[in-house]
């Protein structure tokens, strides 16, 4: 199979999939004689891993640990544990500063008139330390 039938088939882009044997997320893909990508239903399975990986908000480097892990028949499972209950935290993390953020957000909002007054509680929030 080719790179736009394995963009097709994974639902990855064909520039990232060529991003991701840049980085070394696809090593070793065959190539035809003429130097064309060959995908094999492993190298799909990977891409499958990669997108799902990505789509929660893994970063490049945490899915070259997973899928170290994934190719280790010997990995334990509480190593992928440990991996993904660090990336739970992180998450949380985030979603903690950003409902902080909506709830700030939200107090300059509901004290705006939303009129066609020149005050605007919005701003002056914003300028406010």
């Amino acid at each position: 199979m080719n790179i736009s039938q394995a963009a097709i088939q994974t639902g990855v882009s064909a520039k990232m999939i060529r991003y991701y044997e840049e980085v070394g997320l696809l090593p070793d893909l065959s190539r035809t004689a003429a130097g064309y990508r060959q995908f094999q239903q492993r190298d799909l399975e990977r891409l499958h891993f990669i997108r799902r990986a990505r789509d929660l908000a893994f970063s490049i480097v945490e899915i070259q640990e997973l899928l170290s892990l994934w190719d280790d028949s010997d990995r334990k499972s509480a190593d992928v544990k440990y991996l993904a209950q660090q990336h739970i935290n992180r998450l949380q993390s985030k979603i903690s500063a950003m409902q902080s953020m909506v709830d700030t957000l939200q107090q300059f909002s509901d004290a705006c008139a939303g009129d066609d007054r020149s005050e605007c509680p919005i701003l002056g929030g914003l300028g406010r330390n």
